[in-house]
């Protein structure tokens, strides 16, 4: 088992959803922390509460986009290439997985009990190929994942 893989395990054990853990796997690439934020993502998990549509790896990859390109506080305003950053991600993420939507792509699911969280073990090899294609994207315009200064 690859690094990358294992740390998937780690974070599905522990419960995060898809859009938790590509967040998780950024924040963590910075060595920081921000639990407010990881919660805030929950909203995101299981196709966008528990309706299984918009993926949770593209929100999360949204997210991660935001988090170094997007507006953060009063009389600051989102960089100039987010807009076109958020489109080649999601662009590039329909093409590769055939919809944007989680029922989609993992199949009929049914997020019935709250705590089980096993369904992202699906979709790890998603979520790597995801966050390398953010990185690339970032690094395409000038960003470096891990480094938001």
């Amino acid at each position: 088992m690859n690094e990358g893989a294992f740390e998937l395990f780690k974070l599905v054990s522990d419960g995060f959803c898809c859009s938790q853990i590509m967040l998780k796997l950024a924040l963590d690439m910075e060595e920081s922390d921000n639990e407010d934020l990881i919660r805030v993502m929950g909203g995101l998990c299981d196709g966008i509460g528990g309706s299984q549509k918009e993926c949770g790896v593209l929100t999360g990859g949204i997210g991660i986009i935001g988090l170094y390109a997007g507006k953060g506080k009063a009389k600051e305003w989102t960089k100039e290439d987010y807009g076109n950053m958020v489109k080649e991600y999601m662009e590039w993420f329909e093409a590769t997985y055939n919809s944007t939507e989680c029922v989609d792509i993992i199949g009929v699911y049914q997020f019935s009990d709250e705590n089980n969280r096993s369904y992202p073990v699906k979709c790890g090899d998603i979520i790597l190929e995801s966050f390398g294609k953010i990185q690339e994207i970032l690094q395409e315009h000038g960003y470096e994942l891990g480094s938001r200064e």
